[in-house]
C-alpha cells in the first residue's frame, strides 16, 4: 500500500513540476503515472549499475556525482516515455533535485 501511495505522490509531483518548470512537459495524468513507474524501475535496476561504475568519481566528489546520475536517470526516462520531455541536462538536474526533495518530505510525513 505504501508503494502505491508513493507512486501516486510521485505522479502528482511530476505533474506539478511539469506545470511550473519551463522546459519540462507532461501530456497527461496517465503519462505522469507512467513516468513515475519508469523512474521507479530505473532507480531500482539501472541506478545501482551506474553508481557502481562511477564509484571512484562519486567518492572523489564526496557523493555529489549522484546528482548527475539522478539527472541521467531523468533524461533516460525522457527517452523511454512518449509525452514526457525535459529539454536539457540542467532542467533534468533541477527536476530530479526538486522531485527527490518532495518525495523525501512525503516519506518523512508518512513515517509519523
Amino acid at each position: 500500500m505504501k508503494t502505491l501511495i508513493n507512486i501516486f505522490f510521485t505522479t502528482v509531483f511530476v505533474l506539478l513540476l511539469a506545470h511550473f518548470m519551463p522546459g519540462v512537459s507532461v501530456n497527461s495524468f496517465m503519462t505522469a503515472l507512467i513516468v513515475a513507474l519508469v523512474l521507479g524501475l530505473l532507480n531500482i535496476f539501472i541506478k545501482p549499475i551506474l553508481v557502481l561504475f562511477t564509484l571512484p568519481v562519486t567518492v572523489f566528489t564526496l557523493g555529489l556525482f549522484l546528482l548527475v546520475i539522478n539527472a541521467i536517470i531523468v533524461m533516460l526516462c525522457d527517452e523511454l516515455v512518449d509525452g514526457f520531455e525535459v529539454i536539457d541536462f540542467w532542467r533534468a538536474l533541477l527536476f530530479s533535485l526538486i522531485l527527490s526533495f518532495c518525495q523525501s518530505v512525503v516519506a518523512s510525513l508518512s513515517d509519523k
